[in-house]
């Protein structure tokens, strides 16, 4: 028998990653891009969309925990809470251990997402079922424009900046979430890899700091993600995520409070990402 590998391009990094295969338990294509759950010997089952990972069962843990709780830990008791993509649940599962939260709206504009994580992976899937999780299968962007209440944080689960997830990634966009989040709310979006994507990495901080008063970033290694050293970008409108003000959720793998006050990058090493021109650290 053949051994299967799978090529991994993503649209950005300067390599190429391959992963053994020995399995493919789902291939299927929806209006917006292509499905595949094959099994990997190290990393068990892994999503793919449009040939690029976008987690595993293995290392799943440390994006989603650490897209969620950086910014849920930088107020006292958050209520409401906009997951923009993330249709999977990874990140809903962790906003939900958070005990004060009352509503979390689920917002990917391509619901076989949903259906396949439900499916093939129930871990990442099983705060779905939730009573306080309320599902919106429509693009984020239009969400955020025609949403009229307010959210304590939004968070950004998005594919990789191209094609129909561009549109979460405008200064528009980003100032749609300034208006519908509290006065301490906050927002936070994945933003590529500091080894791979530092000029993407700055555009992102530039269009924040365009639309938010504060701006910062921070990090998490994961190693299914091109360049390994992932960043988050975080826009608010005061309030300082560097330092949590409660006691970290359990259980958590990965992350905690000394995490926390570990992740964001330096101030000097910020405004070396920030200089104009710069390709790499």
């Amino acid at each position: 028998m053949a051994e299967i590998k799978l090529f991994e391009k993503d649209p950005y990094a300067p390599i190429r990653y391959v992963y053994e295969v020995d399995q493919v338990l789902y291939r299927g294509r929806s209006p917006y891009q292509e499905f595949a759950v094959v099994t990997n010997p190290f990393f068990g089952r892994m999503l793919i969309l449009d040939g690029v990972v976008q987690f595993t069962e293995r290392d799943e843990f440390y994006y989603h925990e650490m897209l969620a709780h950086p910014a849920l830990h930088a107020m006292q008791a958050p209520r409401t809470v906009i997951v923009i993509g993330g249709g999977d649940g990874g990140v809903v599962r962790e906003v939900l251990k958070h005990p004060t939260i009352e509503k979390v709206y689920l917002v990917d504009i391509d619901e076989e997402v949903t259906h396949v994580a439900r499916e093939y992976f129930p871990t990442v899937s099983s705060g779905l079922s939730d009573p306080r999780v309320v599902e919106r299968p429509m693009d984020g962007a239009i969400f955020l424009k025609e949403f009229e209440g307010k959210a304590d944080v939004i968070l950004v689960d998005s594919t990789d900046i191209v094609g129909f997830a561009k549109s979460l990634f405008t200064e528009d966009f980003f100032r749609q979430a300034r208006r519908v989040l509290e006065a301490h709310g906050v927002f936070v979006t994945l933003s590529e890899s500091l080894h791979f994507h530092l000029p993407l990495v700055r555009e992102v901080q530039n269009r924040l700091r365009a639309a938010f008063p504060v701006a910062d970033l921070y990090t998490a290694p994961i190693a299914t993600y091109p360049g390994n050293w992932w960043c988050f970008a975080v826009g608010s409108q005061g309030t300082d995520c560097r330092v949590p003000v409660r006691d970290a959720v359990t259980p958590t793998r990965y992350y905690c409070t000394d995490i926390h006050r570990s992740c964001f990058i330096p101030r000097f090493l910020y405004d070396r990402i920030m200089e104009e021109g710069r390709e790499s650290l």
